[in-house]
């Protein structure tokens, strides 16, 4: 057990998911705190029968992952803070690891590794997380919701952003690097994941609150030198909205433009040939459509002078 770490578990309803969390974490860390987000299911009481200190969230303001884990860190006394959603167990030996690499690198705020899909073979949805949590070993411009984290350095950007639906781990990482700090990937298993997408619907929705966090950052950060998501959202919107408007109101105006439909195609053609994996080409298309609607709303509700509150947190 490492002293100089101690954990933020977040959650909402994840039933066994979360007892399988906090017994990842037994041993490794030395002291868990669980931050409850209105769960229904028992999961406070399954926290504390588990020896979790549990904070548990106002219901009265709106849940997001940004404020849940702020909360948990709150209550944090020890130098680094292992982040970890409670749908993901902790791997054995990642700590040490983790904590090898910022001791050897002290400009070094957060450090991550390889997040695994516990079934992929479940749904062709948890084979797209898989691939998806399989980043670049190395330097990197963020993290994702499982991270071993330096806490002066949090301290010193007053940590997540808690109005933020999503996308509040690239937020933070952009943050500490503008401050001078480095983000880093290392090639160590650290947690197993269980996504549970079993359906279109929770991988549309999934995929929807991407486009608001690609929308809500751009227009945060999208200015150079940092273009923060600005590719992102203009390619959503594009493959997503625009390209289709044109499809069909110019394709009733004038017949031929419907063939810039052939274009989805081409881009599953092309994707496919260039990566071998049909089925991640498909869904890359598809999923501009979702997108583009989070991208939308997210604009949408800023004309009327809203910040988030369209999309729901897990």
């Amino acid at each position: 057990m490492s002293a100089e770490v101690e954990a933020v578990v977040i959650g909402r309803n994840e039933g066994a998911r979360l007892i399988a969390c906090l017994a990842s974490l037994e041993g490794q860390v030395a002291r868990i705190i669980y931050v409850d987000s209105g769960s229904t299911d028992g999961s406070v009481e399954a926290a504390r029968a588990a020896g979790a200190e549990v904070v548990t969230l106002d219901i009265a303001r709106p849940f997001t992952a940004a404020r849940a884990r702020n909360a948990g860190l709150a209550l944090v006394r020890a130098p680094f803070v292992q982040f970890i959603d409670g749908d993901c167990q902790l791997s054995s030996g990642w700590i040490p690891e983790g904590l090898a690499h910022l001791a050897e690198h002290p400009q070094t705020a957060v450090v991550c590794g390889r997040r695994r899909e516990i079934h992929p073979e479940a749904s062709v949805y948890n084979r797209l997380c898989d691939i998806e949590w399989d980043t670049p070993v190395g330097p990197a411009l963020s993290c994702g919701g499982d991270a071993l984290m330096r806490r002066a350095a949090l301290d010193e950007v007053d940590g997540f952003d808690p109005a933020l639906i999503a996308g509040e781990e690239p937020d933070l990482c952009l943050r500490l690097r503008i401050a001078g700090w480095a983000i880093w990937r290392l090639d160590a298993e650290m947690t197993l994941h269980d996504a549970q997408i079993l359906h279109l619907g929770q991988w549309w929705r999934r995929a929807r609150r991407a486009g608001h966090a690609y929308a809500e950052g751009a227009a945060r950060f999208g200015r150079p030198p940092h273009r923060h998501w600005v590719r992102e959202t203009r390619r959503a919107l594009i493959w997503g909205s625009v390209l289709p408007l044109v499809i069909v109101i110019g394709g009733a105006l004038w017949w031929p433009l419907a063939l810039l439909a052939l274009a989805y195609p081409a881009q599953v053609m092309r994707l496919g040939l260039r990566s071998g994996d049909w089925p991640w080409a498909v869904f890359s298309v598809l999923g501009k459509f979702p997108e583009a609607g989070g991208a939308l709303r997210y604009w949408l509700a800023r004309l009327r002078g809203r910040r988030g509150g369209l999309i729901e947190y897990k």
